[in-house]
């Protein structure tokens, strides 16, 4: 259900009905395996296989957090991947010339900087990213690495000896035929370069091979729960969206918005299921009964003593869920009275994010606090530094693919960009951590 702002008859007011945000990260039901054919399955991602689908959207429907994600993205790219060869080993200086053009054309023939960009947006978004090296015929080196894109990728279940063997690769919201879906075979999370040694020696037909990089979370066996689900568990994401909306409302319709109509996606899906609703056009008609039916009940005298009757359950933590809520405003705070409290919301969500407001300038408001030029260089330098976690597991494909083509000396490195000051006649330089 997407938002909106709806009259309520015989009452000169309005309320918002808003998806509960609460929720992306819940599953509904225990999650099991899902057939492709007879010889493959998959672990879906949510209980409906389209929880990165939700996440996305949830992210671009607020500027701060998109604009924070790219930030964190743009943080963690840095001055950009590349292969160092200034400490190449060889025998002769013409070898190790010979070497280093090896590595060129490597990475100008797989567009290394472009990978790297989307393997930053897939570590920072969903905790988790695929790349996917392919061999020659003779199987001796490693030709190509690629990205898939991790919201596309679903992971088959885990085996006796407790290993992922395959990624499944496809458009998960289309009608993905058997034939459509790539399966990959996904090397050894723990040691995937004698992994591929061993699978080589073996005698292995294949030549295209998975390579994970995953942060290390506690709370997921195979899709982590990104570090931001608090943003949209808690009520300060909700806050801000609900604020734009009544804004945008106001001045569109000068009638006071009064009520506030959180209805979780689930309901509707129940509903539909109990009368027996697929069409979608149905469906919608239904949706909009069903809000007008909410709103005759809110409006008018004659509902004054009558009571709203909704299920709602007790999680393990204490919470309650609630399939329907419905919200009173405060109607004292209107107009510019808002601004402090978006402002509030803002700087909640930066913080979640981890970014400083500052430095992405999503903080509104006419006399807010502004930092310094040396401030601000700090906070770039110490987002750069802590990146370091998320580079480690992104190096992880290109770690193999130097030390399986056999490139001594050559490694993964990523300089990040230091912010001088006027005194040193340049804006920035380059700097690497030894």
């Amino acid at each position: 259900m997407n938002p909106s702002v709806e009259l309520i008859p015989n009452a000169c007011a309005s309320a918002i009905f808003t998806p509960d945000t609460s929720r992306v990260f819940r599953e509904d039901c225990d999650i099991t395996p899902k057939v492709i054919d007879d010889q493959r399955s998959y672990i879906p991602w949510g209980a409906d296989n389209e929880m990165p689908y939700n996440i996305l959207k949830l992210i671009e429907d607020d500027e701060t957090v998109s604009t924070c994600n790219i930030f964190n993205a743009e943080i963690c790219y840095g001055a950009g991947l590349r292969y160092n060869t200034s400490k190449l080993e060889s025998v002769t200086s013409k070898s190790r010339t010979d070497m280093a053009d090896q590595i060129n054309d490597f990475t100008d023939c797989n567009s290394i900087e472009e990978m790297y960009m989307g393997q930053c947006f897939d570590i920072k978004t969903f905790g988790f990213s695929v790349a996917v090296i392919i061999l020659n015929e003779k199987g001796d080196r490693i030709v190509s690495v690629a990205r898939r894109e991790a919201m596309y990728c679903r992971f088959s279940p885990i085996d006796s000896e407790g290993r992922i063997r395959y990624v499944h690769y496809a458009n998960w919201r289309k009608s993905s035929s058997p034939e459509s879906i790539e399966t990959i075979e996904l090397l050894d999370r723990r040691d995937p370069f004698n992994d591929l040694k061993d699978r080589i020696w073996r005698g292995t037909k294949c030549k295209k091979f998975a390579v994970l990089a995953k942060l290390p979370t506690v709370d997921s066996t195979y899709y982590p729960i990104p570090y931001y689900a608090s943003l949209f568990r808690g009520s300060w994401y909700r806050i801000k969206r609900d604020i734009g909306i009544a804004k945008h409302s106001k001045l569109r319709n000068t009638a006071p918005i009064r009520y506030h109509i959180e209805i979780a996606d689930k309901y509707w899906e129940n509903l539909f299921q109990a009368e027996k609703i697929t069409d979608p056009k149905k469906k919608q008609d239904r949706v909009a009964q069903a809000k007008a039916e909410i709103l005759d009940f809110l409006s008018g005298v004659e509902n004054s003593g009558k009571a709203w009757f909704s299920q709602y359950y007790v999680t393990p933590d204490g919470r309650e869920m609630h399939d329907v809520k419905i919200n009173k405003i405060d109607n004292s705070k209107e107009g510019g009275d808002w601004e402090s409290d978006i402002q509030e919301a803002v700087n909640m969500i930066c913080f979640v994010m981890r970014i400083h407001s500052n430095l992405v300038g999503s903080v509104p408001g006419k006399s807010q606090s502004n930092n310094s030029g040396s401030d601000k260089r700090e906070l770039y330098t110490i987002s750069q530094a802590s990146q370091k976690m998320y580079r480690d597991a992104i190096f992880r494909p290109h770690k193999l693919i130097i030390r399986f083509n056999g490139w001594k000396g050559a490694f993964p490195e990523c300089p990040f960009i230091q912010l001088t000051t006027l005194d040193k006649h340049r804006d920035a330089k380059e700097t690497t951590v030894k």
